[in-house]
């Protein structure tokens, strides 16, 4: 990567939405600062995941900031006492962790900011729509509104971009994006409940989108379940 390359943030969960998000922003030339959060969700084998795939693609950097959402609880994914379900429910799904993305796209605006990086990516998705409601375009556009009147960047007249690639997306769209783009997505672990060492459960919501989305796009799921 040469030093004229453009900086980005790249959020980074190790699940594969935001893998294939790494991936299409490094085609793009970007340099890539990937950055991934210990919050306090149930299990360590997304970290470990967002390290490999931070890795595999070449970052410049990959950062883990410390957050403990689980002090403040109030979903399956951050308190143990709140079970995962393992069947379709209506409404915002109890796995929706208050105000998560909000919360890390401060922090990764921050980054960006520190870096002279002006374009942040997340792998959110409204096509595959879990109910989370920090994953619509509207709550994009309006965050990226924030960043530019909030940031001493977007004072002085430059423009901070959040880019949402696979914003329109169907997983299995994304799959064969990442495909093309070599994404070994037998690295990646998506599930809510997976075990330390990353097998999924092949039950959880997220199992389930990822497992049609291997299926909608006509290749083998790669996929280690319990």
């Amino acid at each position: 990567m040469g030093s004229t390359a453009k900086k980005a943030v790249i959020l980074v969960s190790g699940g594969l939405d935001s893998t294939t998000v790494l991936a299409m922003a490094k085609k793009q030339g970007y340099a890539c600062y990937t950055l991934s959060f210990d919050y306090g969700q149930r299990h360590r084998a997304e970290l470990n995941a967002a390290h490999r795939v931070s890795g595999a693609y070449a970052d410049v950097e990959h950062k883990v900031v410390s957050l403990n959402l689980d002090s403040i609880g109030g979903s399956a994914l951050t308190d143990t006492d709140i079970d995962v379900p393992e069947g379709e429910t209506d409404g915002i799904p109890i796995t929706y962790v208050p105000a998560r993305n909000t919360v890390f796209l401060s922090i990764a605006l921050g980054w960006a900011e520190v870096l002279g990086a002006q374009d942040i990516f997340i792998g959110v998705n409204a096509v595959d729509y879990s109910g989370y409601p920090d994953c619509r375009p509207e709550f994009i556009a309006a965050f990226e509104a924030t960043a530019n009147l909030a940031t001493k960047v977007g004072v002085e007249g430059e423009r901070i971009t959040i880019h949402t690639p696979l914003i329109d997306m169907t997983k299995g769209e994304i799959i064969n994006t990442g495909l093309e783009l070599r994404v070994d997505y037998s690295q990646t672990v998506s599930c809510y409940q997976a075990t330390d060492d990353g097998l999924a459960c092949g039950r959880c919501d997220s199992c389930r989108l990822r497992r049609q989305g291997f299926l909608d796009a006509g290749v083998a799921d790669p996929t280690r379940y319990q």
